[in-house]
């Protein structure tokens, strides 16, 4: 394959179904990687050059901004799979319109998010009882990303836009250079000009907005795909309603999802400080380790909304048993990856010997959930792909609502000892791995009954 044809759009609904996704499904992983790697950068260097309180600022915004970014989370979740599945169909007049609605709401997204960013962020801080040691430098932070928050919302709609046309590659660079000059202009803000945390937000901000421009360069350039006019860009009521209505139920799971972690963190809080840095470490292990499984699950929802858009359902599920062989298989390696070399990965975080085993046990009851996770992101992004993004939004909402939060309260209050007056940290990593394994067969279970066809039907796909 030549350079250029990289970063150009893939028509996924010919070939070896197995060959398109893992040429998809490859650069998604080096993004995501280099996405974990930009979401860790600004902590390492308050915590590096300002101290640990601004390293405490800058975690306890992550909620928040988490919870008040989901908004660009369904659009662009809605984005890649209407414009897979126009890109498939060959629809050149539809792919324009679909194309120029999501930019229109990417604005809007935008500017109702910056208002209620700006408005809600000092009130929430103190509903989360943040220490007014760094409530400020938390406020600091917050109110930056938010007045700049349209580099996020058109870098995510954007590249969105270019994975559902199958060009994961031209996406993937932008990332990468958007995550060097982060870090570079992270260093130069905070060490040279000594902005503290204000700097990082300021550097975040700089860095999306101009990956944001690339993008639209790269889009602009596409037109022999489709047309980038005036008229595409003002809503179509059917368009626009289509995007939302496919992409919400995953906005909605990002914020609920989002709410839950924090109700969890409670009782994380309440067993100690060892838990607490047990529980860091393995999640920023956790970080990596899901990075296979979401990168299939991405190439599965852009695979599906290519091939329904082509009306290609028999290649739909050959794709599926393809991907999901190689999902599963990335899924055993790491899996065995972290039984057998955990020890070595927990002391890159700490030199504390007790630490290192409390983290290691706690991972030998995590790690197998992998492969349950491997199976469920590939089921989950065929029906997403198809335009049934409720049915693992419901999925979702039931394994992380009403299993996981209940049984981690309930296994920590039956496993009260002397040694772990509040529960054992068991509990916590237990309460996540059934919930994976659960939410696993329920999706089989989904895909089987065939939910995701009848969303075919409603938008006259099938």
């Amino acid at each position: 394959m030549k350079i250029k044809e990289l970063f150009s759009a893939h028509d996924m609904t010919v070939g070896p179904p197995w060959q398109r996704i893992a040429e998809f499904a490859v650069p998604m992983l080096i993004g995501n990687l280099a996405q974990q790697l930009y979401n860790t950068a600004d902590s390492i260097v308050v915590g590096h050059y300002v101290g640990d309180n601004a390293l405490a600022a800058v975690g306890s915004a992550a909620p928040i901004l988490n919870l008040l970014l989901a908004l660009f989370v369904g659009i662009s979740t809605g984005a890649g799979i209407v414009i897979s599945q126009n890109y498939g169909a060959g629809n050149r007049e539809k792919l324009s319109e679909s194309i120029g609605n999501c930019i229109t709401l990417a604005a809007i997204a935008s500017a109702v998010t910056m208002a209620a960013g700006v408005a809600v962020t000092t009130p929430m801080l103190r509903l989360l009882d943040t220490p007014a040691s760094i409530i400020n430098w938390s406020g600091d932070y917050l109110h930056i990303i938010f007045w700049g928050v349209a580099g996020c919302a058109f870098y995510n709609i954007l590249s969105g836009i270019l994975r559902g046309l199958g060009d994961s590659v031209s996406a993937l660079a932008f990332l990468l250079l958007s995550t060097v000059l982060n870090i570079g202009l992270d260093v130069w803000f905070v060490a040279g000009f000594d902005m503290k945390v204000a700097g990082v937000a300021l550097a975040t901000v700089l860095a999306q907005g101009i990956s944001a421009v690339m993008c639209l360069f790269k889009l602009l350039r596409m037109g022999d795909i489709f047309e980038l006019t005036f008229s595409s860009l003002r809503l179509r009521r059917d368009s626009a309603l289509r995007i939302v209505r496919i992409g919400i139920p995953s906005g909605i799971t990002q914020a609920i999802m989002s709410v839950a972690m924090l109700v969890v963190q409670s009782l994380t809080n309440s067993l100690g400080e060892s838990v607490i840095a047990c529980n860091v470490i393995i999640m920023r292990v956790d970080g990596f380790a899901m990075m296979p499984n979401m990168s299939f699950g991405q190439a599965m929802s852009v695979y599906a909304g290519q091939n329904v858009g082509a009306r290609k359902i028999d290649r739909v599920n050959e794709g599926l048993k393809q991907g999901s062989i190689m999902a599963v298989g990335f899924a055993c390696a790491i899996t065995a990856c972290l039984l057998l070399f955990g020890h070595h990965l927990f002391a890159l975080f700490t030199d504390t010997g007790a630490l290192i085993d409390l983290a290691v046990r706690m991972m030998r009851i995590l790690a197998p959930g992998y492969i349950a996770i491997a199976i469920s992101q590939v089921l989950g992004g065929v029906m997403r792909g198809a335009g049934d993004t409720v049915t693992p939004m419901w999925i979702s909402l039931f394994t992380t609502i009403c299993l996981r939060v209940p049984l981690a309260y309930t296994l920590a209050w039956l496993t009260r000892c002397e040694e772990w007056p509040n529960g054992r940290p068991e509990a916590l990593f237990i309460s996540l791995l059934v919930p994976w394994v659960l939410g696993a067969v329920v999706s089989a279970v989904a895909y089987r009954r065939g939910g995701w066809r009848k969303a075919l039907s409603a938008d006259g796909l099938a």
